[in-house]
């Protein structure tokens, strides 16, 4: 009689060990595994990750079982949707504030595992694409001095295959070290000595825009995203320079609405998600600047192009007998990278077409196009005559 999988799965993971170091009860970790909050991962490197958070414990936090590590997940990190008042109350303990770059790419934390880089992305994975990103643009130098640290940061330019963007300057893909924390407790170093020892090693750091007083932050934030005009540079993350306190984030009209225009070409498989929240963050923005009733029309205006526009673009597609697809890239030196990452999007659930590859001379470039079965689906069901249910 085959025994139970759930069984086997916390006899490979030492449970006991796990509940001593993270503190958390015995039962909720063999719990978690039953109920697969705590999701067993095998690949190169076999693994645990923690999907949803548990007992104070983030989501994507990583258990790697050879070499045993503990790698914590990224903090999930709250919105400020009132600068006045939300700056005032959560940081009434500081004198001031640092207000960083919140740039437009995906969050990874690249960590040593034994003497290997892993590129982990936020939700827990290790990425082949990533990790391999991660050894050619950050190194192992400072982590193999600092084998107790990750470097947790942000992967941007237009060779992303999760968020690809072309706002920056920048030909392929950069990565920017926004913290660096401890790898087994999260507990981050702060800002200043973390900017240094970024420099000290020769990486590169997201934007500083300055460190202001708290009473007068607001309006130092509100300055800076209506600096930023109709680019799509995402916004800020305010913080305690002594990063006691959580970082707070705030974003821009501009990257609220690139959102939704993404979100709505494919609305069955993200837009719901991807609405309520951004409306509200426009609401609330427009209302804090006290904007003029020409103003007000010219966000409405941009507000509803980003939500009908793409769908529009996306039904005519369907129309015109065109599939829902998404075409990113990635650019690798090896081969087997993209093979690999081939594999990584299929555990994922994502259905994608890898064309032959492109020697460049910066590698190979690969073309990816990405499937939206919901949307195609419910698009060409409604064309066809169905009732939207």
């Amino acid at each position: 009689m085959r025994r139970d999988v759930s069984s086997e799965l916390i006899e490979k993971l030492d449970v006991e060990r796990v509940s001593e170091i993270l503190e958390i009860p015995l039962h909720r970790i063999t719990g978690a595994i039953q109920r697969k909050t705590l999701q067993y991962v095998r690949g190169k490197q076999e693994f645990f990750r923690f999907d949803k958070p548990i007992s104070g414990i983030e989501g994507g936090t990583c258990i790697f079982l050879d070499p045993f590590e503990i790698v914590r997940g990224f903090p999930k990190i709250p919105r400020a949707l009132i600068l006045h008042p939300g700056i005032l109350a959560h940081f009434s303990s500081c004198k001031t504030v640092a207000v960083e770059e919140k740039m437009n790419g995906y969050n990874v934390r690249i960590a040593l595992i034994g003497d290997e880089i892993a590129g982990i992305t936020r939700g827990g994975l290790v990425c082949p694409y990533t990790t391999e990103k991660a050894k050619e643009l950050v190194g192992s130098d400072l982590l193999h001095e600092h084998p107790d640290l990750m470097i947790c940061g942000e992967m941007v330019g237009p060779d992303s295959p999760y968020v690809p963007k072309s706002i920056y300057d920048i030909e392929s893909l950069e990565f920017f070290v926004f913290d660096i924390r401890e790898k087994l407790t999260g507990k981050p170093m702060p800002v200043m000595k973390r900017r240094k020892l970024v420099d000290e090693y020769g990486l590169n750091s997201v934007r500083l825009f300055g460190e202001y007083e708290v009473e007068k932050a607001h309006t130092e934030v509100a300055r800076i995203i209506q600096d930023f005009g109709s680019s799509l540079n995402e916004g800020v993350v305010i913080k305690d320079p002594e990063m006691v306190l959580t970082p707070v984030k705030y974003t821009s009209s501009m990257s609220n609405c690139q959102d939704l225009r993404y979100a709505f070409e494919y609305y069955n498989d993200y837009g719901r998600d991807f609405f309520f929240p951004r409306v509200c963050r426009e609401a609330f923005q427009a209302v804090e600047w006290n904007e003029t009733e020409e103003k007000l029309k010219e966000r409405c205006q941009r507000l509803g192009e980003s939500i009908l526009l793409p769908m529009i673009k996306t039904i005519n597609k369907k129309k015109d007998g065109g599939r829902i697809t998404e075409t990113v890239q990635i650019r690798v030196r090896d081969l087997n990278t993209a093979r690999e990452f081939q594999e990584h999007l299929r555990l994922l659930g994502v259905d994608a077409i890898f064309q032959e590859p492109e020697l460049t001379e910066y590698g190979y470039l690969v073309r990816i196009q990405k499937k939206y079965h919901s949307t195609d689906d419910k698009t060409e069901s409604i064309l066809n005559g169905d009732l939207w249910a």
